[in-house]
């Protein structure tokens, strides 16, 4: 998705927040401080492209556990079979390096996914 569409989607979810009563917009923006993720925390942990930090950051860490055992057996082989370890390390890094230049949109994405879920939690709970 592009900035731009990310950008249109969040304005909607902004008006279905504008909609809400007063109790359920306040109970919104308590869980919103919760759950929301900052782009810029995840634009560091993504430095660490090897390790897979910022698979964890946004909750998927399933896909980091792989990333971290993937860079540990890559770096087991260097002194071994550097060849081979050297490798697995380039794999991870062409594999993880588009996450870091798309790293803003990766997380407006996110947060557009929970202001959507939360939009909805707070109508069916106060319903």
């Amino acid at each position: 998705m592009s900035s731009e569409q990310l950008r249109d989607e969040e304005e909607a979810l902004r008006n279905q927040i504008r909609e809400l009563t007063p109790e359920q917009r306040k109970e919104y923006y308590r869980l919103e401080g919760q759950k929301i993720k900052d782009p810029d925390t995840y634009a560091v942990l993504n430095w660490f492209i090897m390790a897979g930090l910022h698979h964890f950051y946004l909750g998927n860490a399933q896909r980091g556990v792989i990333n971290l055992c993937v860079m540990l057996v890559g770096l087991v082989f260097l002194p071994f079979l550097p060849i081979v370890g050297v490798i697995i390390l380039v794999g991870i890094v062409i594999i993880e390096l588009p996450q870091l230049f798309k790293s803003q949109q990766i997380v407006h994405a996110y947060n557009n996914n929970v202001m959507r879920e939360l939009i909805h939690k707070v109508k069916s709970d106060n319903a």
